[in-house]
């Protein structure tokens, strides 16, 4: 390990948003469908709505 990489997280280590393509708050570890928080927060809104 070189100094460079000791977990510094920045947005190149964030997976993209699968409907806006923007950073999300996610590692790249992170499974399943990741969204940004807007997307997510729009998201949320539909599935609690569509019962």
């Amino acid at each position: 390990m070189t100094d460079g990489d000791h977990g510094a997280e920045t947005g190149a280590d964030r997976p993209e948003c699968v409907l806006c393509q923007a950073p999300t708050e996610y590692p790249e570890s992170h499974r399943g469908i990741t969204l940004c928080p807007p997307c997510e927060w729009q998201e949320a809104q539909r599935t609690m709505c569509s019962g």
